[in-house]
């Protein structure tokens, strides 16, 4: 696949879009912007689409002419089963279908942790997560995550529509909990993961784990790493005040223990 040059960004107002927005134009990459909310502070090489997953022919328009998606859109958090079945799940089947209307050759979706929440985090000693672990969604959020995996690969084995989906941790500039340290990825490496996910040659559908190279890390980078991703940073500078504030893991508490952390017990539900 040629190297993408202009790249569709969904979810272009959130967090982690924000983070893109900055950090990917330095990889050669042009921005057209998606959101169901305004885009505050768009550059002038930025095209801004405003609308909503569930207006298929905005979203297909959106698609037209793009290299790659990067998908991003939908609820980040935990909600009633209806609205991430609206957002998630039927968003997520309509931007694929955009994209297989439209001949995009590439998705890289932002699958999530939560997609395995259940899963318990490794004890010392232990070998880290597989890639091809049971999934084990915490929420109806981390169900959604799932479903877009196993979307992903029916379109590929259905239509040739290659994705990378990229369970990610926590992508915040720093961790902010102890657990964070073991799946924080920092803004940078993030930008290096989807720059890796969008010019790796023949990818069919390939799951990753997101996440910078850290110290504590619960789960196994090798997919990630084969796509040609080199993460430079680490959480492990920031283990020393987090731990003096919050002490070491409990692995018995379920919050701590388990992948998917505080989604596995009281997640946060949307909105904030």
């Amino acid at each position: 696949m040629p190297a993408p040059r202009s790249v569709l960004l969904t979810g272009a107002a959130g967090g982690l879009g924000t983070l893109m927005r900055d950090l990917l134009p330095s990889y050669g990459y042009t921005l057209r912007l998606f959101d169901v909310m305004p885009v505050e502070g768009a550059r002038d090489t930025e095209e801004v689409v405003t609308a909503d997953l569930a207006d298929r022919a905005a979203l297909r328009e959106a698609v037209s002419g793009m290299d790659a998606v990067i998908h991003l859109a939908g609820i980040s958090l935990e909600s009633s089963f209806e609205k991430i079945l609206r957002a998630n799940i039927e968003g997520t089947h309509h931007l694929y279908e955009a994209v297989r209307e439209e001949g995009v050759p590439r998705v890289v979706l932002a699958s999530s942790n939560h997609a395995v929440g259940f899963t318990p985090a490794p004890r010392e000693g232990e070998p880290l997560i597989p890639v091809d672990t049971p999934r084990r969604p915490d929420t109806f959020y981390g169900l959604s995550k799932a479903f877009g995996e196993d979307l992903a690969q029916l379109y590929w084995d259905r239509h040739g529509v290659e994705t990378v989906s990229v369970r990610i941790g926590s992508c915040f500039p720093e961790p902010t909990t102890v657990r964070m340290l073991s799946v924080w990825m920092s803004p940078a490496d993030g930008a290096r993961l989807f720059h890796a996910a969008l010019t790796a040659e023949d990818v069919g559908h390939t799951v990753v784990h997101g996440s910078s190279a850290n110290t504590r890390l619960w789960w196994d980078l090798s997919s990630a790493r084969a796509l040609g991703y080199e993460p430079k940073d680490d959480s492990e500078p920031y283990a020393a005040k987090l731990v003096a504030e919050q002490g070491e893991l409990d692995p018995s508490n379920p919050e701590q223990g388990l992948l998917g952390g505080h989604f596995t017990t009281n997640p946060p539900i949307w909105p904030h």
